[in-house]
């Protein structure tokens, strides 16, 4: 009869996400996952095919617990949903620092299914609830994704520590903006 599997590849998928979470990316090695698994690497090439597969496995961790958060936001109902949206982006770089830099700071040749997958969702939105076709509701996200990454990324960096109240208004202040100018455009085509 075969070895009995003493280490199971939750263990070890969970072992490596915590190094990631505590420590970030380059935390994540399979010494490491060994040490906090108190084991050889062996169970760990037994469960993934190498680091690579092990890194991937850790992103699909880390993308559920964003959506955790997003989720969150949203059924708490303080804010409007999309704006929810927003605020769950900048809590999970509060919350979550190391995580926040390892799902949205890192170096990528292409979209990625699940940040095209969560911009089209936060794109149906704004249509669904705020009357916007899809190139104006794609481009308001999109801007309002580069301001909202902007304060997240400064928060997960330590730059900043502003409290909930005044990026809430910040956040509200820049979305309004956004609105008013594409409703503006909606009377002024031609002008720039």
């Amino acid at each position: 009869m075969p070895a009995k599997k003493q280490i199971t590849k939750q263990t070890i998928l969970n072992s490596a996400y915590e190094l990631v979470r505590r420590g970030g990316v380059d935390a994540l090695n399979m010494r490491a996952v060994a040490d906090m698994c108190k084991c050889s690497t062996q169970p760990i090439y037994l469960s993934f095919r190498g680091a690579d597969e092990l890194r991937a496995a850790v992103l699909q961790k880390t993308c559920e617990t964003f959506d955790a958060f997003i989720e969150r936001e949203i059924s708490a109902g303080k804010y409007p949903e999309y704006k929810a949206v927003g605020m769950g982006y900048i809590r999970f770089a509060v919350e979550e620092p190391e995580l926040f830099k390892f799902l949205f700071m890192r170096k990528r040749e292409s979209e990625e299914g699940f940040e095209k997958n969560s911009f089209d969702k936060s794109t149906f939105l704004i249509m669904k609830n705020y009357g916007l076709y899809k190139d104006d509701a794609f481009k308001l996200h999109a801007e309002m994704w580069i301001f909202v990454h902007g304060i997240a990324t400064m928060f997960a960096t330590g730059y900043l520590d502003w409290d909930w109240d005044t990026v809430s208004d910040m956040v509200t202040d820049v979305y309004q903006g956004l609105m008013w100018r594409r409703k503006q455009g909606e009377h002024n085509d031609n002008k720039h």
